[in-house]
C-alpha cells in the first residue's frame, strides 16, 4: 500500500499524477480523429511549430500559452488551407509549416544561448514544474474540449470519414476543420509540461490505435482511447518516481507496452473458432446516410 500513498505526500507528485492523468485522456480522445484522419504525423509536427511560438514567447517576455497557443492554431489553420489546394499533402503541407516554424525558434535560441536550458522542458516535459496554474489551466481545458468534442461529435465523425460529401448534408467542414485546428493545438499547449515536444505524438496516436485492435465501434474506439491515454499518464508518472525515469518517456514505453498486448491479443482472437475478431476489418463502417448532422 506504500507503494501507491508514498509519491502522495509529495505536492509536486500529485500535481504531476492530476495533469498526467488529465493530458492523457485528453490527448488519447483527441487522438482518435487524427489518427482516423490518417494525420498522425501532425501531432508530432504542431509539438515542434508549438516550440517556435514558445521561443518568441519567451524572447517578447510574453504569456508562453498564448503565445505557444496562437502560433500553434494559426499553423494548424496553414496546414488546412495548404492541403486543401490539393496539389500539396497533408504530410509535405505539415512538414514544410512546422519545421519552419521549429527551425526559426532554434534560430532565436542560437542567438541568446543563456536561455538555452529553459527550453530543455519544452522538448522533454517536466516533472517538477508543474504549478497550480498549470493544472487549473489543464482541468479547463480539458472539460472544454470533451464539451466541444460531444456537441460536434456527428459534425466531426462526418468530416473524418466523409469530407467530401458531408457539405452536401450540411456540415460546415471548414468552420468543423478550423475547430479541430483549435482543439488540437489547445491539446498540444496543454501537453507540452508532461511530454514535452518530442513524445507528444506518441499520446495522440497510441492509445487510438490500441483502441482500435480492441473494437470496430468508433464509440467504443473514442471511450476506450480516452481511458488507456489517461491510465497510462497516471501508471507512467508512477513507474518515473520509482525508477527515476523521465516522466514523458515512461508514458510513451508504457503505452508502446500495451500496443504490444493488444497487437498480440488481436493475432490470437483471429484465431480462435469466434465471430468478427478485433482488427479483423481494416476500417470502422460508418455510412454518411446513418449520420444525424443536422
Amino acid at each position: 500500500m506504500s507503494t501507491l500513498t508514498d509519491p502522495l505526500s509529495y505536492e509536486f507528485m500529485r500535481h504531476a499524477l492530476i495533469a498526467a492523468t488529465l493530458v492523457g485522456g485528453l490527448c488519447g480522445m483527441i487522438g482518435v480523429y487524427v489518427v482516423l484522419r490518417r494525420m498522425s504525423y501532425i501531432g508530432h509536427g504542431m509539438s515542434h511549430s508549438v516550440f517556435g511560438g514558445a521561443v518568441v514567447g519567451y524572447v517578447l517576455g510574453w504569456n508562453f500559452y498564448l503565445v505557444a497557443g496562437g502560433w500553434g492554431f494559426i499553423s494548424a489553420l496553414l496546414i488546412n488551407q495548404v492541403t486543401r489546394r490539393r496539389q500539396i499533402g497533408a504530410d509535405a503541407a505539415i512538414g514544410i509549416i512546422t519545421t519552419a516554424s521549429f527551425a526559426f525558434g532554434v534560430a532565436l535560441i542560437s542567438r541568446g544561448k543563456h536561455f538555452t536550458r529553459n527550453f530543455d522542458a519544452a522538448l522533454f516535459g517536466n516533472l517538477l514544474g508543474i504549478s497550480n496554474q498549470d493544472l487549473l489551466l489543464i482541468a479547463v481545458t480539458c472539460v472544454v474540449m470533451a464539451v466541444v468534442v460531444f456537441f460536434l461529435y456527428k459534425q466531426l465523425l462526418f468530416i473524418t470519414f466523409d469530407p467530401e460529401v458531408a457539405p452536401t448534408y450540411g456540415v460546415p467542414s471548414q468552420w468543423i476543420d478550423v475547430a479541430f485546428a483549435l482543439i488540437l493545438a489547445a491539446t498540444i499547449i496543454v501537453s507540452i509540461k508532461i511530454m514535452g515536444v518530442t513524445l507528444i505524438a506518441a499520446s495522440l496516436v497510441i492509445p487510438p490505435v490500441i483502441a482500435r485492435l480492441l473494437t470496430n465501434s468508433f464509440a467504443k474506439i473514442l471511450a476506450l482511447s480516452t481511458f488507456f491515454g489517461a491510465l497510462t499518464g497516471f501508471a507512467g508518472i508512477y513507474i518515473s518516481y520509482y525508477q527515476n525515469v523521465a516522466s514523458g518517456a515512461t508514458i510513451v514505453l508504457l503505452a508502446a507496452a500495451l500496443f504490444v498486448a493488444a497487437m498480440a491479443f488481436s493475432v490470437i482472437k483471429q484465431y480462435l473458432p469466434a465471430g468478427d475478431a478485433p482488427g479483423e476489418r481494416t476500417r470502422i463502417a460508418v455510412l454518411p446516410q446513418d449520420l444525424d448532422v443536422h
